[in-house]
């Protein structure tokens, strides 16, 4: 298997418009490379082309929320706390099931939350807290 490059390693959050570029190329490059290397072949697959792709997607999209306007369409920004437990979820390797069970709390619970449609039990901010090493402040400020 071919090996991937992995330019936007360490970056948490683009902040201009040719960091932004350079990912989507990026973005484009990888599809490519996984596509050739069969990665992409067997839609339920787990592996690192895909995990990095989808990575690099949120970083995206993330940059998109904020710098770029679409008329038509309303876009709810996510808020620190959710970044964290994303770039969380990322370091650790961590499906949403996983975290779920992790922060004892059901999938469509954690969904919701991570969507912005629902607000953080204290129970679940305890765990968050505890199992994550999320900063309480950020919880308190965000929650």
């Amino acid at each position: 298997m071919i090996i991937m490059e992995k330019i936007f390693e360490n970056v948490l959050e683009i902040t201009t418009r040719d960091d932004y570029e350079k990912l989507m190329s990026q973005v484009e490059k990888l599809i490519t490379v996984a596509t050739e290397a069969g990665a992409l072949d067997d839609p339920e697959a787990d592996n690192e082309y895909i995990r990095e792709i989808g990575r690099l997607s949120c970083l995206g999209a993330d940059y998109e929320n904020e710098h770029i306007q679409f008329e038509h369409i309303k876009v709810k920004k996510k808020t620190p706390l959710i970044k964290q437990i994303e770039n969380e979820m990322y370091s650790r390797n961590l499906k949403e099931t996983e975290l779920a069970k992790m922060i004892e709390i059901n999938e469509p619970t954690l969904r919701q939350i991570m969507r912005g449609r629902r607000s953080i039990s204290l129970r679940t901010a305890k765990s968050l807290h505890q199992r994550l090493n999320i900063d309480a402040k950020l919880i308190l400020d965000y929650a």
